[in-house]
């Protein structure tokens, strides 16, 4: 069992609307904001994705890199761009995403339905991401929404080596309409496979909505670690929304402390993740 808690915050997503969500960070300074004040509560990782200037979700190369420069000026975050961006992003935008050169991005290992709509990841883009990662020198998080994608991941894994870093760490995506549920026993089926996995594979879990509770107490219990973020989930309480992705944090940090595995400090997750340290900013001349 690992003695610390890697702890990602997931604040924005491409889904909710700013208009019926106020409190979704969506321009550069609201994220930076709140990865600078999620990492003092005890995030170590920020998983992005970005809105334009309507606050409509994009995968401009532009935006992404000016988003990863500030998330690295102003915080020790590691900074994590999603591939999955919104449903309509082509596979083209997908794939250049790990050109803005972020230390990790999302790697989904198949395709899964997403409530009405249908997130596509076809085994050719899946290799595509993957390798096109090992090359640019980007740890990849790798998102499963469902028991096969493990199976899959391990296919993915003999055929075409190891990531760059040489850890594996993956991410339990559950209760998105369409995918495995956010249950404790969805989980202890996951456990399963990822003993197949490479030694020292590592998990977090996301709970979606209502499972975010019981699933992240599951996680913590079978040493696996957490995300969270109002990506996932917009109510903290049956009846009380969310009033920031602070809020989230701080709870997953009090319970990781209460099961006596501290949040992981960045530096701390850097050395688990096989993610390089990072470098300081050139001093001016």
């Amino acid at each position: 069992m690992t003695t610390g808690t890697l702890i990602t915050v997931a604040p924005t997503g491409a889904e909710s609307s700013k208009a019926d969500v106020p409190a979704l960070p969506v321009t550069l300074a609201e994220l930076v904001a709140t990865g600078s004040e999620c990492e003092a509560l005890g995030a170590s990782v920020i998983h992005v994705h970005i809105r334009d200037d309507q606050a409509r979700p994009t995968l401009d190369l532009g935006r992404l890199r000016d988003t990863v420069a500030a998330l690295r000026a102003e915080t020790n975050l590691i900074v994590q761009l999603s591939t999955g961006g919104a449903v309509t992003d082509p596979e083209s935008d997908r794939l250049r995403v790990v050109d803005a050169a972020p230390d990790m991005a999302s790697c989904t290992m198949g395709t899964v339905n997403f409530g009405d709509d249908v997130f596509l990841n076809r085994w050719q883009f899946i290799v595509a991401l993957h390798t096109r990662m090992q090359d640019a020198a980007v740890v990849p998080e790798y998102e499963i929404f469902d028991l096969g994608h493990l199976t899959t991941l391990a296919r993915l894994l003999d055929k075409h080596g190891l990531p760059y870093g040489g850890h594996v760490h993956v991410d339990l995506v559950t209760g998105v309409p369409g995918g495995m549920p956010a249950t404790t026993e969805a989980l202890v089926a996951c456990l399963s496979a990822i003993r197949d996995l490479p030694a020292g594979t590592t998990f977090s879990a996301t709970g979606v909505g209502r499972g975010t509770l019981p699933v992240m107490l599951a996680s913590l219990s079978a040493g696996g670690h957490l995300r969270v973020g109002m990506e996932d989930t917009l109510t903290y309480a049956k009846g009380q929304p969310v009033d920031s992705n602070m809020q989230l944090v701080a709870r997953a940090a009090g319970f990781a402390r209460l099961a006596q595995r501290p949040p992981l400090t960045p530096d701390e997750a850097r050395a688990l993740l096989g993610v390089a340290p990072k470098v300081p900013a050139a001093s001016p001349a």
